[in-house]
């Protein structure tokens, strides 16, 4: 029996909308090395109370750590939490709707193969999807998993 509600219309649209966005703003950042759909989204499993969870591999992680002008420019909306996760700084922000977006910020290291680390491989064998991977660490870190 499931018991999850499905997404309505409006949430599956907004949604992509919101994915889509991050993804053609990452594409023309040459400091983004790599962008990570994690998550029930990634799995297309979201429940109505679902957030989005992306992982954001940067050259320039303070820029993404210090500075709001990027999360405003993306329309990410109010910046409600961070939290460090080891090599992973959580930045969860809440839109106008309250769909919640949680950009997980690191270095390029986070997707190390030599070895796998164990959190990375726990994030990404719950569900992956490749957004953006112009130097091919993401796909060589899905193949390792």
């Amino acid at each position: 029996m499931n018991l999850s509600t499905p997404l309505s219309l409006e949430r599956v649209a907004e949604i992509n909308e919101v994915i889509d966005r991050i993804t053609r703003w990452a594409r023309g950042r040459e400091d983004i090395v790599g962008l990570l759909l994690v998550g029930s989204c990634a799995r297309n499993a979201a429940r109505p109370d679902s957030d989005i969870d992306v992982v954001l591999l940067t050259t320039d992680e303070s820029r993404y750590l210090h500075e709001d002008a990027w999360s405003v420019e993306l329309g990410l909306g109010e910046l409600i939490h961070t939290q460090p996760w080891g090599p992973i700084t959580e930045r969860r922000y809440s839109t106008a709707s309250g769909l919640e977006v949680e950009l997980g910020i690191g270095s390029p290291t986070w997707a190390r193969i030599d070895p796998v680390d164990h959190g990375t491989h726990r994030v990404v064998t719950d569900g992956a999807r490749v957004l953006h991977d112009p130097t091919g660490i993401l796909a060589d870190l899905l193949a390792a998993c």
